[in-house]
């Protein structure tokens, strides 16, 4: 179990839609053991596989009700009843932005060792479910988002200080260079 750098946007990965899972096998137990502890460190509600740079159908999650994980993910949706809120993601550490999604939903998929599980969630729980699911879909929350929330969003984006390139490295050689004296 490794808590593994998120990715943040503006990495390719997290607009790739993710590959199905075929194998359940030790390689998924160990990315799944891997998601929680990274979840855990970050002390968010969900992170999907994308997010620590592997493209494939699975997420973590943690509800106050309920936490696990998900492989192969579908959403159903039993009603047209919607939430309009604040949602967040570790891709984008520290910004916050009011985002409308379905408010039930019905999760289905597997369990890290292939048995079938359905997941009913409400509120944040629904939320969650949707967000993650989006991640291995290459879709991400902001957008989800009519076009003022969205350019509001990226201008925020824009002036994150996560988003800022690092100062360029300048490595200076010990050794002389040609037609120089030291």
């Amino acid at each position: 179990m490794t808590v593994m750098p998120v990715r943040l946007f503006g990495d390719p990965v997290l607009t790739t839609p993710a590959r199905e899972v075929t194998d359940f096998d030790a390689e998924l137990r160990n990315l799944v053991r891997d998601l929680d502890a990274t979840l855990r460190d970050q002390q968010g509600s969900g992170l999907a596989a994308p997010q620590i740079g592997v493209g494939l159908r699975v997420f973590a999650f943690h509800d106050p009700q309920v936490s696990g994980h998900l492989v192969n993910p579908v959403l159903e949706f039993p009603d047209e009843a919607e939430q309009d809120g604040p949602e967040g993601c570790l891709s984008m550490p520290g910004l916050y932005f009011d985002t409308i999604r379905r408010l039930n939903v019905v999760a289905k998929g597997f369990t890290l060792h292939g048995d079938p599980v359905q997941i009913v969630g409400t509120g944040h729980l629904a939320r969650c479910l949707q967000h993650e699911t989006d991640h291995l879909d290459g879709v991400l929350f902001i957008d989800r988002m009519d076009t003022a929330r969205r350019k509001a969003a990226m201008r925020a984006i824009r002036d994150a200080a996560w988003n800022r390139p690092a100062p360029p490295r300048i490595k200076f050689s010990p050794h002389p260079a040609p037609g120089r004296r030291p």
